[in-house]
């Protein structure tokens, strides 16, 4: 299975951090609430990696993204298979090149699919999360999160930071699988072009969904 598609509701859970509502209380956590309470814009190139629960890589996958807050963000899978998804803040778009099909779905309804995106309502995080922050690793910082809900998909996420920065997300999910991100040529808070929120599905391609 592509690795866009078998770990979708994953990624989208991920990219809801970009919704966050600032944190009203002090918690170990401040690291996180700085970072995305001072994002505006983000692009960099990442590597994508999935294991299994025997810790057997079963995708490995390599583009960039970029994210501008609020609500738009899109990521450019180049390996091994050509893929887009692009939020313009009100609709989601899935693009597979290869199997020249688009799916296009309202991002209201994307963020309400999975337990995990309540994280894109009014909520502050540590209603959602328990927030601990971990020993420092040389420049590296880290902060455990953890699902409060029993019915999350997620178990975990371990994200780390480089001197401040996200550097890297490990999510972990109930059937024992793994998916690693790991960032470079990370740019923060860059003005960022509009056009790369917009997504015009090509002609001759099969759409699933309605749009305007």
């Amino acid at each position: 299975m592509r690795a866009v598609s078998r770990c979708f509701w994953l990624l989208t859970a991920i990219l809801s951090l970009i919704w966050l509502p600032p944190v009203q209380a002090e918690m170990s956590g401040s690291l996180v609430q700085t970072f995305f309470n001072e994002l505006d814009t983000l692009q960099a190139d990442f590597h994508q990696e999935v294991r299994d629960s025997d810790n057997t890589v079963q995708q490995v996958s390599d583009g960039k993204v970029w994210i501008q807050r609020p609500g738009r963000f899109r990521w450019d899978y180049a390996a091994p298979y050509r893929q887009q998804l692009v939020s313009d803040g009100e609709r989601l778009w899935s693009y597979d090149e290869d199997l020249e099909q688009v799916t296009v779905q309202p991002i209201g309804e994307v963020l309400s699919a999975t337990p995990a995106m309540l994280l894109g309502g009014s909520q502050p995080i540590e209603s959602i999360f328990t927030v601990e922050s971990l020993p420092d690793d040389g420049n590296r910082q880290r902060a455990l999160l953890k699902p409060k809900s029993d019915d999350s998909n997620i178990t975990a996420l371990l994200l780390d930071f480089t001197d401040r920065v996200i550097s890297g997300i490990r999510a972990e999910d109930g059937f024992g699988n793994i998916t690693t991100f790991t960032f470079s040529n990370l740019v923060r808070n860059r003005e960022l072009d509009s056009a790369l929120f917009r997504f015009e599905p090509p002609a001759g391609v099969d759409v699933v969904g309605e749009f305007d």
